[in-house]
């Protein structure tokens, strides 16, 4: 294998040890102060906590942070300690994703390294043709829908807050990217902001993280490859590889499907799974979905649920009011893991068709 082949290939290493890193997050329950909250972090808690941060990069970009020979994403891992990789090439996908993984000081310094790498390479490799006057290049950070709000806060707060202190200026995309739960966050800064940027964004991630338990990864190669049908005729995309999109990091893995029911500790594990009748584990999985959006998904007299119930062979409850002030509503999908991923697929597709239908109603 060559380096540069080594140095693709750890985007996916990266994303297989996210479970763990996952687990250690959640699990590490916080004390609970006079007040019955838990007591706040320190800084140097967060620096040392373990997180996975991914952006999408364009083929130009990647090719700045990999570097010759893969000579770049090397440097990186040892200058911060961090794993790091770059989605593998795929014919006709202009996209690609970046995948960072360690400690949050690392994975901040990191982000910075690869900013002004991304700034100093912008002119050779035709990325905009010339340095900013500001010397600001983007960074596209991915971002679970779901902690979306912890990010912007209470009337935008947050995120003005995050600006403020870091010099940056960020925009969160409202669309979730097709086929997933996740949105972009650009952040366009120095290469010191970007650092304080994604420091501020870690530490709501870290606070948040069960919700970010359950999130649809983005994937550029689904929309761009095509579809394949699997056993009941429901088109997945990636030509014949079954990709794993359905949790914490593992978007390019070569494993099968995995499904989590989320953070738990041994006291509080539920009991063992069911299985159904083919003896076949029966997983559950949470998402949520925009209110405005919940009638498209349940169709008139719930003909569409049931539609998508029947195909996938998953039970789909949904809660009948939000469950924050989001105004979300949250579906429970339970069934074998290949159910869940045919309903949850089924589930986006409805929501892209309704987005164009009520994009292209706006336009007329």
């Amino acid at each position: 294998m060559s380096a540069e082949d080594n140095a693709q290939s750890s985007g996916q290493d990266v994303t297989g040890e996210v479970t763990q890193t996952f687990d250690r997050l959640t699990m590490n329950d916080r004390p609970v102060g006079p007040d019955g909250q838990p007591i706040p972090r320190t800084d140097e808690e967060y620096n040392e906590s373990p997180l996975t941060l991914r952006a999408i990069v364009t083929s130009k970009e990647a090719g700045v942070i990999i570097g010759k020979g893969g000579q770049n994403v090397a440097d990186l891992r040892d200058k911060t300690g961090v794993k790091a990789g770059v989605s593998k090439v795929v014919p006709g996908v202009h996209d690609r994703v970046l995948t960072v993984t360690g400690p949050l000081n690392a994975i901040s310094r990191a982000y910075k390294i690869v900013a002004g790498a991304l700034l100093e390479g912008a002119p050779q490799m035709g990325m905009g043709g010339v340095i900013n006057a500001n010397g600001t290049h983007p960074i596209r950070l991915l971002i679970s829908h779901n902690q979306m709000g912890t990010i912007i806060g209470r009337q935008g707060l947050k995120i003005k807050q995050i600006q403020d202190v870091s010099g940056v200026r960020m925009v969160a995309q409202k669309e979730m990217l097709p086929q997933s739960t996740e949105r972009i966050v650009e952040v366009q800064g120095t290469p010191d902001g970007i650092e304080k940027a994604v420091w501020e964004i870690g530490k709501c991630l870290i606070d948040d993280a069960e919700r970010g338990y359950g999130t649809v990864l983005y994937n550029p190669t689904i929309k761009a490859s095509g579809s394949v049908p699997l056993n009941n005729g429901v088109g997945m995309g990636g030509g014949n590889r079954s990709y794993n999109r359905t949790g914490h990091g593992a978007d390019f893995s070569d494993a099968p499907p995995s499904y989590r029911r989320g953070p738990s500790d041994a006291s509080s594990r539920p009991p063992p799974p069911t299985t159904n009748e083919d003896g076949e584990e029966l997983q559950t999985q949470n998402i949520s979905i925009p209110s405005d959006m919940v009638g498209c998904i349940i169709g008139r007299g719930g003909s569409k649920i049931s539609e998508i119930r029947k195909s996938s062979g998953a039970r789909i409850s949904i809660a009948k009011a939000p469950h924050d002030e989001s105004g979300e509503r949250m579906f429970t999908i339970t069934g074998s893991a290949s159910s869940n991923e045919k309903a949850l697929y089924l589930l986006y597709e409805n929501l892209e068709a309704e987005k164009m239908r009520r994009s292209q109603g706006a336009q007329e």
